[in-house]
């Protein structure tokens, strides 16, 4: 039996969730003209500079990509205004949390997250033999006392999403900085920035500000949401010489492919791409919530462009309703949100037909 060959604790992990694709959900369905706000997705589509660079070199595809990055991450260097050896290019930011965990977590070691968060952190950690320790969300904030209190001789990595998928809520500097300060030196801290572009609280600020009082941290970003790129699987990280340098021994040679590292250079040029999808998104949750509020519908306050909504029925149940009507949503039940659903901000007539859609499906299941 195959089972038998299998390492410990892999036959326990409960795969990823993915949706299937649109147009084969549409063929089951019998349905046309879908709409997908389940995956935080930019609306937008991708940065026009990023597809002009990216059909320009095409005709390299057959070369081998730049294994260093160089050209990438001397951008990002000037950008952020940091040295170049304090960065690491990853295949999407997932490839950077497997990259933490491989390099830093032997197996029988313990890992801290939040829960509900992000659902890959966990399974990385269990597929690498390690244990997580989930501290439960106090009223959807990040519990960082309960983190601290919960650390203990085999802790090796804490996992932080700020803002937190899927709650949307992001810790303020001044909470981060704290929390950092009282954390034992021995620990590395992978703090995800997957939608940090998105925050509108002054009070929020970045990781790349603590990084010279902490150089345990990792700050790790993507192109897939602000910029569009989330088919490229283009991600970085940002943290001290002396961390990167070890993840940079675990990384494989070519992990950042050749388009994805064009079209990442160009989407930091496309400034205007950018405002366009961040104004998008600001109009969008105001477009939603305005809709949800006319329902009497709760949802959370939100620092990204997605947001979760408290649903009269049971989030997995409406999610099917609203997939046969061609509206895709997340239903939050492999997060422990049976009740909630989760959607991110669409173009305004999609954010209108998901209005009309759920107002009809709700009506029809009272």
């Amino acid at each position: 039996m195959i089972n038998r060959l299998v390492r410990e604790g892999i036959e326990d992990l409960v795969p990823y969730p993915p949706g299937k694709p649109i147009e084969e959900l549409e063929r089951e369905l019998g349905i046309s003209n879908s709409i997908k706000l389940a995956s935080n997705e930019n609306p937008l589509g991708p940065s026009p500079k990023a597809i002009e660079v990216i059909r320009g070199k095409l005709y390299t595809i057959n070369r081998y990509p730049d294994g260093s990055g160089f050209y990438l991450k001397t951008k990002l260097a000037k950008k952020l205004t940091i040295a170049e050896d304090k960065i690491i290019l990853g295949n999407g930011s997932n490839e950077l949390i497997e990259l933490s965990v491989r390099t830093f977590l032997n197996p029988g070691e313990e890992a801290i997250q939040p829960f509900p968060t992000f659902l890959v952190y966990e399974k990385i950690v269990r597929a690498a033999g390690g244990t997580m320790v989930s501290i439960p969300l106090k009223e959807f904030h990040v519990n960082l006392a309960g983190i601290r209190d919960s650390i203990g001789p085999k802790t090796k990595l804490i996992f932080l999403a700020n803002p937190n998928n899927p709650t949307g809520f992001a810790l303020s500097g001044s909470d981060l900085a704290g929390f950092l300060e009282d954390l034992p030196h021995d620990l590395v801290i992978v703090l995800d920035e997957a939608y940090i572009e998105f925050v509108r609280d002054e009070t929020v600020s970045t990781g790349l500000k603590l990084l010279g009082r902490h150089p345990h941290l990792l700050v790790i970003r993507t192109f897939s949401k602000l910029y569009g790129l989330a088919g490229l699987r283009i991600g970085y990280g940002i943290s001290s010489t002396e961390l990167i340098g070890y993840m940079n021994r675990v990384r494989q040679p070519f992990n950042a492919n050749t388009l994805a590292q064009a079209g990442a250079m160009a989407a930091l040029d496309d400034e205007e791409f950018v405002e366009a999808t961040l104004n998008l998104v600001r109009q969008g949750l105001e477009q939603l919530t305005t809709g949800l509020r006319e329902m009497g519908l709760s949802y959370l306050p939100t620092q990204t462009n997605f947001f979760l909504i408290k649903t009269p029925i049971p989030g997995k149940s409406l999610y099917e309703k609203m997939l046969r009507r061609g509206v895709i949503v997340r239903a939050m039940d492999s997060f422990g949100l049976p009740d909630y659903i989760r959607i991110n901000v669409g173009l305004p007539e999609e954010n209108d037909r998901f209005l009309n859609t759920l107002k009809e499906v709700l009506e029809t299941s009272s």
